[in-house]
């Protein structure tokens, strides 16, 4: 079984936001992978530890990128393939979906995962994007999987409780919290990682251009939201209070 895993090098969570000149600065920032990716390749490791086959981790990005992709060979995936291109630093989620469109489409594969959604835009889009691209069926925020006789059973979440999809493969899926726990890389998986094949390639590699990737988005501004002010006690009587209650509702919350 030949699994295809997409990631994105994301903020840490616990990352103290920082706007300069209405960008945001990664300057100091600690980088992981996108812990929403962490479930997919986690997933594609243990399907293939149960039913043999090989785990590709790719993904779009700089050199720091290169990290989060060694992450997940100490993780146990196989290989990896990473996208570098100048013309892909200011592009958005459809030009990084064109990209990894082209990638695969020279690749071999059962079944694709991405993460949910990624935690820095929380936009959701590359899954179903990716799954346009490449013309296949795709189930979201799945929460089981079974895969067998080349049918994927996935679970996922919908409003107000679950949904359970048959599927033939190859197909896409992007995870959601609670399909696995995580391993965590041992030292022999972290010693192997540095062995295993990082391949980097270009636009040029993949025959498309700048235009092909070019951002159908512009960022203006980003600013962080304003400061959340110190609550208010209220004191005296009764009466008192809840006039001065219903004051404070009506002239600064608003809201009756």
């Amino acid at each position: 079984m030949n699994i295809v895993a997409c990631i994105k090098q994301t903020f840490d969570t616990e990352a103290k936001i920082v706007i300069d000149n209405g960008q945001v600065s990664d300057q100091g920032v600690n980088l992981i992978v996108n812990p929403y990716d962490e479930f997919a390749v986690e997933e594609a490791i243990r399907l293939k530890e149960k039913n043999g086959g090989e785990v590709v981790v790719v993904s779009v990005g700089g050199d720091k990128t290169q990290e989060a992709l060694r992450y997940c060979l100490a993780m146990g995936a196989d290989r990896a393939v990473l996208i570098q291109d100048p013309a892909l630093d200011n592009t958005d989620n459809i030009g990084c979906a064109t990209a990894l469109a082209k990638l695969l489409a020279g690749m071999e594969y059962d079944l694709v995962f991405c993460g949910k959604e990624a935690v820095d835009d929380g936009a959701a889009q590359v899954p179903s994007m990716l799954a346009e691209k490449l013309d296949l069926p795709q189930v979201n925020v799945i929460t089981e999987l079974e895969v067998a006789d080349n049918q994927a059973t996935a679970t996922r979440e919908i409003d107000g409780g679950s949904e359970v999809i048959e599927v033939q493969l190859p197909v896409m899926l992007s995870a959601q919290k609670g399909l696995n726990e995580v391993r965590y890389p041992s030292l022999p998986g972290i010693m192997k990682a540095k062995r295993k094949e990082l391949k980097v390639v270009s636009l040029a590699d993949l025959e498309l251009s700048a235009d092909d990737v070019a951002a159908k988005t512009e960022l203006v501004a980003a600013e962080l939201p304003p400061a959340r002010k110190a609550g208010q006690v209220l004191t005296g009587e009764v009466e008192e209070v809840v006039a001065q209650l219903v004051k404070l509702l009506q002239d600064e919350a608003k809201v009756i």
